[in-house]
């Protein structure tokens, strides 16, 4: 799934390609936010990304299972 990560006043967006399913990223945001905590998520090659849940302005999650392009696609 493609995560998509908006900070407060950072100009770029942080993409993160993960296998976290969206309620998993649902309840990991929500749980950060209680309490004024980190959102951490874990990419494909299972690196960890730490974002302070105050700082975040929106999450957007992408299509759970993503068509892949090419001749690996079979």
């Amino acid at each position: 799934m493609e995560i998509k990560v908006g900070i407060q006043h950072v100009a770029r967006e942080v993409h993160i390609e993960s296998d976290m399913s969206a309620t998993d990223v649902e309840q990991a945001l929500a749980a950060a936010r209680s309490d004024h905590g980190v959102l951490t998520l874990t990419d494909e090659k299972g690196r960890k990304v730490l974002i302070p849940a105050d700082a975040i302005g929106y999450l957007e999650l992408g299509a759970e299972h993503a068509r892949r392009v090419g001749f690996g696609a079979f």
